[in-house]
């Protein structure tokens, strides 16, 4: 029996100090970024081309149009932001920086708020990974900053002819049983060193893109940076250096490069709700 106070698991509630904490956060934020020249789009709850963006399709809320179209509820923003710019609104506006503050939803009933921006036809990621040092600051918090290349565990499984899966579900243990020792060094990777060590002894086949995740690593700015070669995160768009914000146990941003309909950009997406767990503390 569901009375007519509960609301569905994974929805969110906000009122009294959570309701003015996340207002206030989404006004700093907004003003940072107006600050640093992005502009704000709103975009529609309903897409059509959600799959693109998520692995796991069982994740999105789906439903028909009147002619029969699979819509589904909004479950990532990346790609409806870059698209609406350059299609939709290429016309009025040649805007490349754009930020968003809207919710995700993912099946059966979670909604989750973010705090995101897309930066269209850049590919300096430096910039990007620089701003998020920004933000991070601003808010008086020092969380770990792991930075990536999906690039790497792709060449990694292709040169040992072994699953991308065993590097998606972060089966460490497994690809020590290889016994492979370029591949436990770079396991081991955590900070610059440890990469221009481990670049000596990997095979030549994956060494142009541990070159880049070096060269990216070297123009952040923030301190508290972690190297992890062989991350390989869940969204599909993202194809070349890319990053992770953590903090006990919370992820508080994702960004990166990626490619949408053939213009490489970068952007990020900041999870409020987890953010405003860790300011809270």
């Amino acid at each position: 029996m569901v009375f007519e106070h509960e609301i569905p698991k994974g929805s969110r509630l906000y009122f009294g100090k959570a309701a003015r904490a996340k207002r206030e956060l989404e006004y700093k934020m907004s003003n940072l970024l107006c600050d640093n020249g992005f502009e704000e789009v709103l975009t529609p709850n309903f897409s059509y081309s959600q799959h693109q963006s998520i692995t796991n399709e069982k994740k999105l809320i789906k439903f028909s149009d009147e002619q029969n179209e699979q819509v589904s509820l909004r479950a990532d923003s990346t790609l409806d932001v870059v698209r609406i710019i350059t299609k939709r609104l290429g016309r009025t506006t040649d805007h490349k920086k754009w930020f968003y503050i809207q919710p995700v939803f993912t099946y059966p009933s979670s909604e989750d708020y973010q705090i995101g921006c897309e930066w269209i036809a850049h590919d300096n990621i430096g910039d990007i990974l620089n701003l998020t040092g920004t933000i991070l600051n601003s808010l008086n918090i020092n969380p770990i900053l792991q930075l990536s290349n999906i690039n790497i565990p792709k060449l990694v499984a292709k040169e040992l002819d072994i699953e991308i899966e065993l590097f998606q579900n972060g089966e460490i243990a497994k690809l020590f049983e290889l016994k492979i020792s370029w591949l436990n060094e770079l396991i081991k990777v955590k900070n610059i060193e440890d990469l221009e060590k481990t670049m000596q002894v990997v095979p030549s086949t994956i060494k142009f893109e541990l070159e880049k995740l070096l060269k990216t690593a070297k123009e952040v700015e923030y301190k508290n940076l972690v190297i992890a070669p062989l991350y390989h995160d869940t969204l599909k768009y993202y194809d070349d250096v890319y990053y992770r914000v953590i903090q006990d146990n919370y992820v508080l941003f994702k960004g990166g490069k990626y490619s949408a309909d053939g213009i490489s950009s970068l952007g990020f997406a900041l999870y409020t709700d987890s953010l405003l767990k860790i300011l809270e503390d």
